[in-house]
């Protein structure tokens, strides 16, 4: 199971937010550089950069920060929020993004995820699930969509995704806990990789999740900003695990 470290921009520092809320958010560092260095150092298999602003308005504004973290790490990288067009995907992609994750668009426009396969790849797709009570969100989780999460999983594999990414907003940044049972339901549900993300606030969560079967891996935020989990101590514990 791969741990991506988040890495959310908000006016150019590294924020949480609780819940998807932007009157919420907690600002971690001014540093977004710095923040990517030290997970790649701690041992994330990856980094998931949002930019949030891109998110609620609908243009990227992060592609300076991707470039210059792109430049100095050598672990994937993944960038959501604001990914629209497919000339903005393109330069995400040529800046230094691994793959890029697509929300809103991908529900707006059905050509839109069989236009990206085909022109870049379906490995350089991520389609966001952001779920509310079940029902997928877009426009930074704002608005619904009144489509179920395994609909929408179905839609996005049919349509050219290369992997999936199920965050239930309720949870998000609150430390509560995964949604477990929909992530298994999911993870069953479609062939392609999933990512899980939202409410991961202790070992034990990362345990439950890693019991899922074929589950690619989980995204961290909030819980390593505050020191509740130890990338260091979960990847020594996974690979004795392995060995």
């Amino acid at each position: 199971m791969k741990i991506y470290a988040a890495i959310d921009l908000l006016d150019g520092k590294v924020v949480r937010l609780r819940q998807g809320k932007r009157d919420s958010a907690t600002i971690y560092s001014d540093d977004p550089l710095a923040t990517a260095l030290r997970w790649e150092a701690e041992g994330a298999d990856g980094l998931h950069i949002v930019d949030l602003e891109g998110a609620f308005s609908g243009s990227s504004s992060s592609l300076p920060w991707l470039e210059a973290i792109a430049k100095r790490v050598r672990i994937p990288i993944q960038l959501g929020g604001g990914l629209r067009t497919e000339g903005v995907v393109e330069e995400a992609l040529r800046r230094g993004a691994s793959r890029v994750v697509i929300g809103t668009r991908a529900w707006e426009r059905e050509d839109f995820l069989p236009s990206l396969a085909a022109r870049f790849g379906s490995d350089r797709l991520v389609v966001a699930l952001d779920a509310r009570h079940g029902e997928v969100r877009v426009a930074g989780w704002e608005r619904g969509t009144g489509r179920k999460v395994i609909d929408a999983a179905r839609f996005a594999q049919e349509r050219g995704a290369g992997f999936l990414l199920y965050t239930d907003v309720s949870v998000d940044g609150m430390l509560s806990g995964p949604d477990l049972e929909r992530t298994r339901e999911l993870v069953e549900a479609v062939a392609l990789p999933v990512f899980a993300s939202g409410g991961i606030g202790k070992a034990e969560d990362l345990r439950a999740l890693q019991r899922i079967p074929r589950l690619y891996g989980v995204v961290l935020g909030r819980a390593l900003y505050e020191n509740r989990l130890s990338l260091q101590e979960w990847q020594k514990e996974a690979g004795e695990v392995r060995s």
